[in-house]
């Protein structure tokens, strides 16, 4: 599919030099067919437009900043919500409810109940799943940070988790996030705020890739990470240490950046080119949290200068992984302000989602569908 998904990202680059706004306006639905405001008929949805084999995903809200805002758990409560989840999307990744606090709260209890529904939800609407994640930093139990383990326990409570989890789920999650964020902005190894690593030496990144591949063979196996775009030292050190694990045998089948990007710094232009150095290797890849924040006007509301910007980044990511063989997975990092974890973290910036709070599609939106359509097309 190279030559193909290459001359897809042409023409959809070639469809941005046009006025993207007035493009929103003659979108393109079958003859005789005009989709009705914020439609989710079946031809005018992401996971319909998308090429067979290419996924289109978004993260599922819950958990983490979620606890703490002033409305109910998205999933459980909103049905709308849920509505658009299943019909615009064929993939989706549990934004924190597979994460270590959510899951394993207690050293002897694991807390199954969320992880589950959106597993069920998937299976129901004839979606795939990422697991989301084994090893981190972050979002990590007090138990388990805090705990007075030897290394040989430590070892034990990792491998038994990891085996417990993957495990529960055999042949239901596509991909798994096996190493989250596991070396810093310099390329470092995070030999300190890293509990595995730190106390057990990088050796557990392998076993870690091992234990998972044991529990469920079929599994896709990543690293993901954010500011890894680009072909910079971060990556460089992704790409180095995949090679080392490759030649080990060490089951390692994908390479995904999650893409948090800003309009406050330019687009990542070398995100091909990135991506092809590690199919090159014999990897899959994926896009796996994007989203694009910008600094908001008095008021909140973008302007069509930042909407078209915005839609401009999130067109050239999805034109960048269809031009890559094997990067057949494309997640959004949520899919409505209502829910996105943007604001709480990033003070003055918003708007970083497809839909607006009430749902409303914004020009990202119809350029992510326009450029899967044409992919399509050519496919």
């Amino acid at each position: 599919m190279r030559s193909v998904r290459f001359a897809t990202a042409t023409l959809a680059a070639a469809a941005l030099s046009l006025p993207l706004v007035a493009g929103v306006a003659t979108a393109d639905p079958a003859a005789g067919r005009h989709p009705a405001p914020h439609s989710h008929a079946k031809f005018d949805r992401l996971r319909e437009a998308a090429p067979d084999g290419f996924y289109v995903g978004t993260a599922v809200a819950g958990g983490g900043h979620h606890l703490e805002q002033d409305y109910p758990d998205p999933f459980t409560s909103d049905k709308k919500y849920r509505k658009i989840l299943a019909r615009q999307f064929s993939s989706v990744s549990p934004e924190n409810q597979m994460k270590w606090e959510f899951l394993h709260p207690e050293r002897d209890r694991y807390d199954f109940a969320a992880a589950d529904a959106i597993v069920e939800f998937a299976e129901r609407h004839d979606q795939v799943v990422r697991g989301h994640t084994l090893l981190w930093h972050s979002q990590n139990p007090q138990w388990l940070e805090q705990g007075d383990f030897s290394d040989e326990e430590l070892r034990a409570i990792l491998r038994e988790h990891i085996t417990t989890v993957v495990g529960r789920y055999a042949g239901r999650i596509q991909q798994w996030d096996v190493a989250n964020e596991i070396f810093d902005d310099q390329g470092r190894l995070r030999t300190q705020d890293n509990i595995w690593i730190r106390e057990l030496g990088p050796g557990i990144v392998a076993d870690a890739f091992r234990w998972a591949h044991e529990a469920d063979p079929k599994a896709k196996l990543f690293f993901n990470d954010y500011g890894v775009e680009s072909v910079n030292a971060k990556s460089g050190a992704y790409y180095a240490l995949t090679q080392d694990l490759l030649q080990q045998g060490v089951p390692v089948h994908g390479f995904s950046v999650q893409a948090h990007l800003s309009t406050r710094y330019g687009f990542p232009g070398d995100l091909e080119t990135n991506l092809k150095r590690f199919d090159a290797l014999g990897l899959e890849t994926a896009v796996t949290e994007l989203d694009v924040r910008m600094d908001l006007p008095a008021g909140g509301v973008p302007t069509a200068a930042q909407q078209k910007q915005q839609a401009d980044y999130y067109q050239r990511a999805l034109s960048a992984c269809l031009a890559v063989e094997d990067c057949n997975s494309f997640t959004i990092w949520g899919f409505t302000d209502k829910y996105s974890w943007v604001p709480v973290f990033f003070e003055g910036e918003g708007s970083a989602t497809v839909m607006t709070h009430d749902f409303r599609r914004k020009p990202a939106f119809h350029a992510l569908r326009h450029t899967l359509k044409a992919a399509a097309r050519n496919h």
